[in-house]
């Protein structure tokens, strides 16, 4: 239990420097929401096509695997309290990190497909990638986040009911939770950011609380 708890905090923190380092890099150096027409992202794609497949596997496999241990250990955690809401929110976790892998494969495996069509036939290359990437986009949440925000949601509120999380982590958690749920709704898919921004400060404290939980029991 305690070697799991740690584990659990060392996966907290990997998914938020996930999360920061996928934000410079997109954000930064690929420019990426300014990259809208077709033949800009297969520019973009050509010119990175390393950089945005090591992106995809930090971001979206290693993050999803991560997850599924973050989940895990807070289960292990929160359960005897709050059996069903974990059960559930385990569930809901651990069937989003799934998504969150297939989402960076499928992304990785149609990058030099890709490629190599649009240089036998730009037109053909591009609509191949534009297909990839739907998919990809809509395993990944980028319709948004109800995965993620249901899954932060109860934990909270298994953290709340069970008093084994701080107060103040739980509250975080619920508006986080809220977020990711309302950015479903059309029109507010932009509260993705906002999600993802607060879901750092949300995994760094959770990493800092199973850390300490586990030195205390040392």
């Amino acid at each position: 239990m305690k070697n799991f708890q740690k584990l659990g905090g060392i996966s907290a923190f990997y998914l938020a420097i996930s999360h920061l380092v996928g934000i410079v890099i997109f954000l930064f150096i690929l420019d990426y929401p300014n990259i809208v027409e077709p033949s800009q992202k297969m520019n973009l794609l050509v010119n990175h096509q390393s950089l945005i497949c090591i992106t995809n596997i930090l971001m979206y496999v290693l993050f999803g695997f991560f997850l599924i241990i973050l989940n895990l250990s807070l289960y292990a955690r929160l359960k005897d309290r709050t059996p069903i809401i974990m059960q559930i929110a385990s569930i809901i976790g651990i069937i989003w990190a799934g998504l969150l892998i297939g989402s960076g494969m499928v992304s990785n495996s149609g990058i030099t497909p890709a490629v190599a069509l649009f240089q036998d036939n730009p037109v053909q290359g591009t609509t191949f990638w534009l297909g990839i990437e739907s998919v990809a986009n809509g395993l990944g949440g980028a319709n948004g986040e109800i995965l993620g925000g249901l899954m932060t949601f109860l934990i909270s509120i298994a953290g709340i009911r069970g008093g084994l999380l701080p107060k103040g982590l739980n509250y975080l958690g619920i508006f986080i939770g809220a977020v990711g749920i309302i950015s479903t709704v059309p029109g507010l898919i932009d509260l993705i950011g906002i999600f993802g921004m607060s879901q750092i400060i949300w995994f760094i404290w959770l990493g800092i609380i199973l850390l300490k939980t586990t030195q205390n029991k040392e």
